[in-house]
């Protein structure tokens, strides 16, 4: 489970933290919590632990964000990397698509990750409680409303610029 699991639970958790350590650990975490647990759909209640987990994480998040952002500022400067326009245009673009996901409802954001970390439909209607036959016009509004929450982002940025 752990081997065929693991990496769909970190990326389902980066896109709930926004920060890959820590959605590493939390996914180490939630493992370690359901370790004792035998839930008939294991891999449904390991990505509930982990939804709790980063829930929690989130009520922290608002004190360690100025920390983090200083440490990751440091950090860029320190290593030499990319061609500055090319590193700015990227954070700008990862920028707008952590923002397009915000602006999402918690069902549209949660349909959308549970999709990405490989659920199929049931699954994805077990875990939120949608309709089964509903999950794929769910997803397909969710994607069109992500798209232009991400344009928005993309045209604010570009009037900044």
């Amino acid at each position: 489970m752990y081997r065929t699991t693991f990496q769909d639970l970190v990326r389902y958790l980066y896109r709930k933290v926004w920060d890959a350590e820590r959605a590493q650990d939390l996914a180490q975490e939630a493992f370690v919590r359901v370790l004792d647990d035998s839930p008939d759909n294991a891999r449904a209640w390991l990505f509930t632990v982990a939804a709790n987990l980063a829930r929690d994480e989130a009520r922290m998040v608002v004190r360690r964000k100025k920390h983090l952002t200083l440490i990751r500022a440091e950090m860029d400067e320190a290593v030499p990397g990319p061609d500055p326009v090319d590193r700015l245009e990227r954070e700008a673009q990862v920028e707008s698509a952590r923002k397009a996901l915000d602006e999402l409802s918690d069902r549209d954001r949660e349909v959308l990750l549970l999709w990405d970390s490989g659920f199929n439909y049931r699954e994805i209607a077990d875990r939120t409680g949608l309709a089964t036959g509903a999950i794929g016009t769910t997803l397909a509004r969710a994607r069109k409303r992500l798209v232009a929450a991400y344009d928005a982002a993309e045209e604010r940025n570009v009037a900044r610029g």
